[in-house]
Formats: C-alpha cells, sequence, structure tokens
C-alpha cells in the first residue's frame, strides 16, 4: 500500500510547488508561441536586410530548407485572424480554468 512521505515525517521538496508536471495544456501552450513567433516578424524590418524575402527565394530556391522556412513564415502570417482566435480561445480557456 502506497504511504504519502509527508505522513512519515518526511517533509516534501520545496522544489515540486515550484514546478508542477507539465500536463498536455502546457504542451499546447508551448506550441502556440512557434506560429505567434512567426507571425510577427515582419519583411521590410527584418526579413528582407537578411535575404529573406519572397522574391529571392522564387523558382527552384523554394524546395530548399530556407524556401520551406520562409514558406512557413508567409503562411503563419496569411492565417493570421485564425491564430487570433485561437489565442483569444486559450486566454478564455485558461481564465475560466484558473
Amino acid at each position: 500500500m502506497w504511504v504519502h512521505p509527508c505522513s512519515k515525517g518526511v517533509r516534501p521538496s520545496p522544489f515540486n510547488r515550484l514546478a508542477p508536471p507539465m500536463g498536455l495544456w502546457t504542451l499546447l501552450e508551448g506550441f502556440m508561441l512557434i506560429p505567434n513567433a512567426l507571425t510577427i516578424l515582419n519583411e521590410d524590418r527584418f526579413l528582407s536586410p537578411r535575404g529573406w524575402s519572397f522574391e529571392e527565394y522564387s523558382g527552384v530556391k523554394r524546395n530548399s530548407f530556407n524556401g520551406k522556412i520562409l514558406g512557413l513564415i508567409y503562411a503563419a502570417q496569411y492565417l493570421r485572424v485564425i491564430l487570433i482566435l485561437l489565442n483569444t480561445l486559450f486566454i478564455v480557456i485558461k481564465l475560466v480554468s484558473g
């Protein structure tokens, strides 16, 4: 039979209270950070000075690794309204559940 450690007089570690175990909801919140980060990248301020503009990666370069990443950035920016709705849903659920 399992007995809780506190019942034996053993003090629990204070670090267990600081870092609760990661669950599925925390993992989903973490994955929502990736499209949020890709959406805020501005082509004129950030991507073009580094040579990542959409015009430079047309044709054959589009199938390269950098071309795929650039396509992912543009897809995240294109789906900005859906991302705003998902963020709102996450915030409402977090407010309701505590």
